[in-house]
């Protein structure tokens, strides 16, 4: 503000446009409004990774998945598994073996497939390799695959849940 009968800031002068309630905001508040909002977006970044540490992950309900005699040795068999969008591999490397992955490889969620002459699950993406554990041998891949508990039941494989991976 001009005491009266000064003249006015040249800026003034240039810029003569004022609007209403342009004192109100001062630089302090302004700085108070920067800060709190820093803390409230940092504080909602701890409060989501809280979330998804503690909230429940579906691990599945036992299901029927195919008979033993459909999966033959050193095959596999492609299904759905905890729900009908996460794609799983059974495998049965040999006679007495059935073992159950998610389809998603660990790297970049591309989908897995096995390769019985080398007893080996390939991400075709970047080249992963996983073995018979899950476990990654080869590529940029670094945790190994998810795993789905399996059950033989009356010639009936079942699958009764996933295990978390490390």
């Amino acid at each position: 503000m001009t005491e009266p009968g000064s003249d006015p800031p040249i800026w003034r002068r240039d810029f003569p446009y004022t609007a209403a309630g342009e004192e109100g905001v001062t630089r302090r508040e302004f700085t108070k409004f920067l800060m709190a909002a820093s803390v409230a977006i940092a504080g909602s970044g701890g409060v989501v990774s809280l979330w998804t540490s503690l909230r429940r992950v579906n691990t599945g309900e036992p299901r029927q998945v195919v008979a033993r005699e459909q999966l033959p040795v050193g095959g596999s068999h492609l299904f759905d598994y905890p729900t009908d969008k996460d794609p799983a591999i059974l495998l049965r490397p040999d006679a007495d073996t059935i073992i159950g992955f998610s389809q998603k490889c660990t790297h970049l969620g591309c989908v897995v497939f096995w390769e019985p002459e080398e007893a080996e699950l390939h991400c075709p993406c970047h080249e992963g390799i996983f073995n018979l554990e899950g476990e990654p041998v080869a590529g940029p891949p670094e945790r190994p695959l998810g795993r789905i508990d399996v059950e033989l039941r009356d010639d009936m494989i079942w699958a009764l849940g996933t295990s978390s991976t490390s």
